[in-house]
C-alpha cells in the first residue's frame, strides 16, 4: 500500500480501516513531521492510529505518544518446569490473581522499590510530575496489572522451557501525566485530539520529555514488580525454580525517542533496532514471540507491538461468540467469559499473517506458547 502523501513513508500491511489511513495522513502532512511506517498491526487510535511511527524534526507531540505512556511488554526465562507448572495450573492461576492486583485495584500500601523511584522522581521531574505521582499513589500501582488487553503470561518455548511475559504500562501515574500535557500542548488548553507538539527546546517540551522518561522508567518496574510477585506465586504453590533475572527482555511500545536528528514517535510500535531483542504477543491462545531486530530504517527501525485489533471492544463483545471463544481457548488456563470476550482471539488480526508481514524487520527466535493467561 503506497499513499499520496509526499514524504518518505512504508506501509508494512495491505489494508487497515480508513479512519487509521486518515490519522496517519494528517500526521504526516504536518510541518514538523518527516518520516513515517505503519506496522502490520495498525488500527485506529487517539490522534495517531496504534502502530504507527513518525519521526518529527525538534518537536515532540504527546497525543503520538498517548496515554498509556511506556506500556510495554517484558519475558523473563525461568527454571520451572513445564510438567510442575501444568500439574499445578490451578493454584498458580488463583494465587497470580490473589497476589497482583488487576483492573482498578492497586496495593494497600507502596512496594519497597517505590523508594528508589521517587527518588528518580525528585531528581529528575517536574513539580507537577511529583503531584500527580501523589495523586495517584504512584508507589501503591507498582507491580499491579491494569485492564484491557494488558496480561500476565505462562508460557513454553520450543525447548519446554518457561516463560513469564507481561504486557503492562504505567498506570493511574502515566495517563496523569499524559492527560497534563496534552492538554498544555493544546492552544485552547482542552483534551482533543490533534497533532499539537512542544518544541523540543521549549520548557514545556524539556519538561514534557523529563516527564515522559520518568513515567517510561516507572511502567518498566512495575512490569519488574509484577515478575517478582508471579515467581512468588508459583514458588508458594510448593513448586521448585526462580526466574532467571539476568535473561530479562524489556522493551515499552509508546515512547518518543531521540535518534539522530529526529524525535522518533512510537505509538503501539516496538523498537528494533539491528540485533535488539523484542516481544511480540499475539492473543491469549497463541502466546508470543521473542524476537531479534533487524534495524532497518525503513520502519524506523520498528516492528509491530502485537497483533492489531479488527474489533473494537464494544463491536467484539456485542459481535463474537462466547462458546467459540470457550472452544479456541482449550489447553489455556484462562478467564474465558462474556468480560473478556474482547480479548477474544477473534478480536484480533492473525498473529501468524502479521509476523509474515514484518520479515524485513524482526527475526523470530522463539514461540511461547500459553499455559496460563491472566488478563483484568
Amino acid at each position: 500500500m503506497k499513499l499520496n502523501i509526499g514524504k518518505d513513508h512504508k506501509i508494512y500491511l495491505d489494508y487497515a480501516e480508513d479512519n487509521a489511513i486518515s490519522q496517519f495522513k494528517s500526521a504526516m502532512a504536518q510541518p514538523f513531521s518527516i518520516k513515517g511506517a505503519l506496522m502490520p498491526d495498525a488500527h485506529t487510535g487517539y490522534s495517531l492510529p496504534i502502530g504507527a511511527v513518525v519521526a518529527t524534526a525538534g518537536v515532540v507531540v504527546p497525543s503520538w505518544v498517548g496515554y498509556d505512556i511506556g506500556c510495554g511488554v517484558s519475558g523473563i526465562k525461568t527454571t520451572f518446569t513445564k510438567d510442575d507448572i501444568e500439574k499445578n495450573v490451578d493454584a498458580i492461576f488463583d494465587a497470580i490473581y490473589d497476589k497482583v492486583p488487576v483492573g482498578y485495584n492497586h496495593h494497600g500500601s507502596p512496594r519497597l522499590i517505590s523508594g528508589a523511584i521517587e527518588t528518580y522522581l525528585k531528581r529528575h521531574t517536574t513539580e507537577e510530575m511529583q503531584n500527580i505521582y501523589n495523586e495517584k499513589n504512584g508507589g501503591c500501582q507498582l507491580g499491579t496489572l491494569g485492564g484491557g488487553n494488558h496480561f500476565i503470561e505462562i508460557g513454553y518455548d520450543e525447548n519446554h522451557r518457561i516463560w513469564i511475559i507481561v504486557h503492562s504500562g504505567s498506570r493511574g501515574v502515566g495517563h496523569g501525566c499524559a492527560t497534563l500535557y496534552m492538554r498544555k500542548a493544546n492552544p485552547n488548553n482542552k483534551l482533543s485530539e490533534g497533532h499539537y507538539g512542544f518544541s523540543e527546546n521549549s520548557v514545556e517540551g524539556k519538561s514534557y520529555i523529563a516527564d515522559m522518561k520518568f513515567c517510561e522508567e516507572f511502567a518498566f518496574v512495575n512490569r519488574v514488580q509484577i515478575n517478582v510477585l508471579v515467581e512468588e506465586a508459583i514458588q508458594e504453590c510448593g513448586i521448585q525454580g526462580s526466574a532467571i533475572h539476568d535473561t530479562v527482555i524489556n522493551r515499552n511500545h509508546n515512547h518518543a525517542n531521540k535518534y539522530e536528528d529526529m524525535w522518533i514517535h512510537r505509538k503501539g510500535a516496538t523498537h528494533a533496532e539491528k540485533d535488539m531483542l523484542g516481544i511480540i504477543p499475539g492473543n491469549m491462545r497463541d502466546g508470543s514471540f521473542i524476537v531479534r531486530g533487524l534495524g532497518n530504517p525503513d520502519s524506523l527501525y520498528s516492528s509491530s507491538h502485537g497483533a492489531g485489533r479488527v474489533l473494537g471492544r464494544r463491536k467484539a463483545k456485542e459481535t463474537l461468540d462466547i462458546d467459540k471463544f470457550r472452544d479456541t481457548m482449550q489447553g489455556v488456563k484462562a478467564k474465558v467469559e462474556p468480560g473478556t470476550l474482547d480479548e477474544s482471539p477473534f478480536a484480533y488480526k492473525n498473529i501468524y499473517e502479521v509476523m509474515d508481514m514484518q520479515k524485513d524487520l524482526v527475526e523470530v527466535i522463539s514461540h511461547i506458547k500459553p499455559i496460563i493467561n491472566i488478563k483484568g
